[in-house]
């Protein structure tokens, strides 16, 4: 098995060789990129003969991860090839693009900060908490699933858009696009069975009935694809909080979900030790969101921070410098 600084310098040289003749005149690139929560070599090819390249960008972490999954480079190189082609296929030209039409589909996202120092650098964001908001452009929503890029200071740029402006247009795009949803842990598991072939009746048969203020509940989106976006949502809160009758905490499990108890389900610094633990041993590193937990006080309609435990980091590194939490207005 070859370790991954070999395998890059692999991929670098044969990864042209399982392309289509078109491509054969193109340069191969690799930089590094800042993606959330950890920065990875970026793969993209550049054709030197056109005014303007616009090249879709694969990722050798990726492809390093199928490697050692299958332990075939060849079948490695392929499928990333075939990756490379549908993306080229599939990304809109550059003529094509209508920048007053995209910001009807400039959407949010949550990540956290002290992971994403780097990346938030050289981008318009808004910080929450612990927390940061990014913005992104959606570019297709189909039964293939969702194409969207991060929105930069250059991009923005072209868009003609502040930070204001992004946040005031995807906080009504975010909601159109990707509705949110709040579902118990009992309607998850229901669903998840029945998917699978089990009969509604004896699905029912094996969940207990937990009273509500006993439940966990499941917050995110239609698409269940950054998800825990929908937090930011105070009037979904509310309705959560009002139907319990109590205040909530929130357990950031991934990007894409949060799970909301009843405050009176447990300590906060123990649900926090619980959430470090699903994150370090279940979660990849690039969806974890927070190891914090969060209340929302039903009476004040707020969302706080409700711990605030040491490992701020995401990746296993304890931040030596504490971090200051900020407004939830302020923003870049």
């Amino acid at each position: 098995m070859m370790n991954y600084e070999i395998f890059k310098e692999v991929v670098t040289e044969k990864f042209k060789d399982y392309l289509p003749e078109q491509y054969q005149g193109m340069e191969i690139r690799v930089a590094s990129v800042n993606k959330v929560n950890r920065p990875m070599d970026g793969l993209t090819l550049v054709d030197k003969s056109a005014e303007k390249n616009v090249s879709p960008t694969i990722y050798i972490n990726d492809m390093y991860d199928h490697y050692l999954h299958t332990e075939n480079l060849q079948v490695v190189l392929q499928d990333a090839a075939k990756s490379m082609e549908r993306a080229f296929v599939d990304a809109p030209a550059v003529s094509n693009i209508d920048f007053e039409k995209a910001k009807d589909n400039i959407v949010f996202q949550v990540i956290n900060t002290m992971q994403n120092e780097d990346m938030l650098r050289d981008m318009p964001h808004r910080d929450y908490q612990d927390l940061s908001i990014i913005y992104r452009w959606v570019v297709a929503v189909d039964e293939r699933g969702i194409q969207s890029t991060v929105v930069r200071d250059n991009l923005a740029k072209q868009l003609g858009m502040t930070e204001a402006d992004l946040f005031k247009c995807a906080v009504e795009n975010t909601r159109r696009i990707f509705p949110p949803v709040v579902k118990s842990m009992n309607d998850v598991m229901r669903e998840m069975m029945m998917s699978d072939g089990m009969p509604a009746e004896i699905a029912d048969m094996m969940l207990e009935e937990l009273p509500a203020d006993r439940t966990m509940w499941i917050i995110s989106n239609e698409k269940g694809i950054n998800g825990a976006g929908s937090m930011l949502y105070e009037d979904v809160l509310h309705k959560l909080s009002m139907q319990l009758e109590t205040d909530l905490y929130l357990l950031p499990s991934s990007v894409h979900e949060c799970i909301a108890v009843s405050v009176d389900m447990g300590d906060p610094y123990e649900l926090a030790e619980m959430v470090n633990e699903i994150n370090m041993s279940q979660v990849s590193l690039e969806e974890r969101l927070s190891n914090q937990v969060y209340h929302y006080d039903k009476d004040a309609r707020r969302l706080t921070l409700a711990t605030d435990t040491p490992n701020k980091r995401l990746d296993g590194m304890v931040a030596e410098a504490n971090l200051i939490y900020m407004d939830a207005g302020k923003s870049r």
